[in-house]
């Protein structure tokens, strides 16, 4: 992944794409530990916004531990953060990457791990779309 996002199109709707990546996540053994609409949430504070964005915090508990134990301060990345958006005539399903996220940091006994993260969030949201 050399950009800082990863994302892909998908044909599914939005609730579809919502409901298929959380699924995937799930088979990935990453749980959803919370979850927002901004368009709900704006609303509900009086903010015209009439896109839907889905912030997915997701995470799967074992490589949290392993992460936070060897370096505390990696809890600013965590959760990792999955999205699903409407934009234009589509629907979009990405993330950040933990890679270069963790890379900010300078741990370098980290990057096995972020690559492994990494690489098994964007095998479900592939199997998503």
């Amino acid at each position: 992944m050399e950009n800082i996002k990863y994302e892909v199109t998908t044909e599914k709707s939005f609730e579809e794409a919502v409901e298929s990546v959380i699924k995937s996540l799930k088979d990935q053994k990453f749980g959803v530990l919370w979850q927002v609409n901004f368009k709900d949430k704006l609303q509900e504070k009086g903010v015209d916004f009439n896109k839907n964005f889905m912030v997915l915090e997701v995470c799967n508990p074992h490589k949290a531990k392993e992460v936070l134990e060897k370096h505390l301060d990696v809890g600013y990345f965590l959760p990792c953060k999955v999205v699903v958006y409407e934009d234009s005539n589509s629907v979009k399903i990405g993330m950040l990457s933990p890679e270069k996220l963790i890379g900010l940091l300078g741990y370098e006994d980290l990057n096995e791990t972020a690559k492994e993260v990494q690489k098994t969030i964007a095998s479900a949201i592939d199997n998503a779309k």
